[in-house]
């Protein structure tokens, strides 16, 4: 049990900004949302859900890749040493938690959200962009 609280204590030092983030996203998925004047902006809602996601793995990204420095032309390839973990880590699990997510406003706001499979595809959206975006730049900073 010691083993894991100190697990999660190290990576709660490691990304500070990220688990923030995280618990962020928790907290406003789960409130009910009061009425604003964007309501009007075409797609609003999953442009938001696009933003967090996106930020969520940008900041994923970049405190992993300030702790590690696994980048360079021989370890380019998908799954080897810290690839595995950084595809997980920032892609993988940011997805899962927007899934979570959409299902627990589905299922246990009593009504006051509402899950949508539109809303999960756009948190999958943006940690993708940024996942490609990430692999792009890491390739391009391992040539130089």
């Amino acid at each position: 049990m010691k083993a894991k609280a100190d697990f999660i204590l190290q990576k709660v030092k490691n990304y500070p900004v990220s688990v923030f983030l995280a618990l962020v996203i928790w907290v406003v998925c789960l409130i009910p949302v009061p009425e604003t004047p964007l309501k009007n902006v075409a797609f609003i809602d999953k442009w938001t859900h696009i933003a967090m996601y996106g930020i969520l793995c940008l900041s994923i990204w970049v405190e992993y890749l300030r702790r590690h420095s696994f980048v360079d032309k021989k370890n380019l390839l998908p799954f080897r040493e810290g690839w595995g973990r950084l595809l997980v880590g920032g892609w993988l699990l940011p997805v899962l938690q927007g899934g979570l997510l959409e299902l627990l406003q589905a299922y246990c706001t009593h009504g006051t959200r509402s899950g949508d499979w539109l809303d999960f595809l756009a948190n999958a959206t943006g940690a993708t962009l940024i996942l490609c975006g990430g692999i792009l730049w890491v390739c391009y900073h391992a040539r130089r």
